[in-house]
């Protein structure tokens, strides 16, 4: 069962506050964390707000949930607002998906193998269509049960690189920040376990939900 958070009135606090958490339980068992992040808009006042918690940042990996295949420096690549709102602020070690490489399928098996057997921590956003991670309605990369990490098909103009469903249950926590009324439907399909959305099939157990009014309504 999903645990949910309503954020009330500072969302970015009450985002930072539920990934702090989770990421200070698991630093006191483990000399190590990973931290797993998705892209998109609704992430970025969350990391900056995170970036002022007193973690041993030098202790933390940071890994990400997907990436889109463009240059580096790109404006649609999500590294550069991860590196804008988190990366540079803190003493983390961060680790790119390697989007740039000629060979995609290739550049995801040596991602995959620098991932730790399984993952702290990851932080998955919900889309309007029911798309969380880079794991979008109808593309193949639903169904990449043998692999960590899948290529998917374009969408919204690019291709991506995206950890598989194997990689996110198997993580210790998930947490979900989710804003907006364009996402209400989502959510409570997202609670119901519907298997009809690629959020719905993400394991539910250890996983905190931190929403707005406006997506929870």
């Amino acid at each position: 069962m999903i645990r949910i958070v309503r954020a009330g009135d500072d969302f970015a606090r009450a985002g930072a506050e539920a990934i702090a958490s989770v990421l200070e339980r698991r630093l006191q068992k483990r000399p190590r964390v990973s931290f797993a992040v998705s892209g998109g808009r609704t992430p970025a006042p969350v990391f900056e707000a995170l970036a002022d918690e007193a973690l041993p940042w030098e202790r933390i990996d940071i890994f990400q949930v997907d990436e889109r295949v463009a240059p580096a420096g790109d404006e649609a690549r999500n590294l550069r607002g991860l590196e804008a709102s988190l990366l540079s602020r803190v003493a983390a070690t961060g680790h790119a998906m390697p989007v740039e490489e000629p060979n995609l399928e290739e550049a995801a098996r040596a991602y995959a193998r620098g991932l730790p057997p399984s993952l702290d921590l990851v932080h998955l956003g919900l889309g309007a269509d029911g798309h969380t991670a880079s794991l979008v309605p109808g593309d193949p990369a639903l169904d990449v049960l043998d692999a960590p990490l899948a290529i998917t098909e374009p969408y919204q103009g690019h291709v991506r690189m995206t950890l598989t469903f194997p990689v996110i249950d198997a993580a210790a926590a998930r947490v979900w920040l989710v804003t907006g009324a364009d996402k209400r439907v989502r959510v409570q399909q997202l609670l119901a376990g519907d298997l009809s959305i690629p959020a719905g099939r993400v394991r539910q157990e250890n996983t905190v939900l931190v929403a707005d009014a406006a997506a929870l309504r």
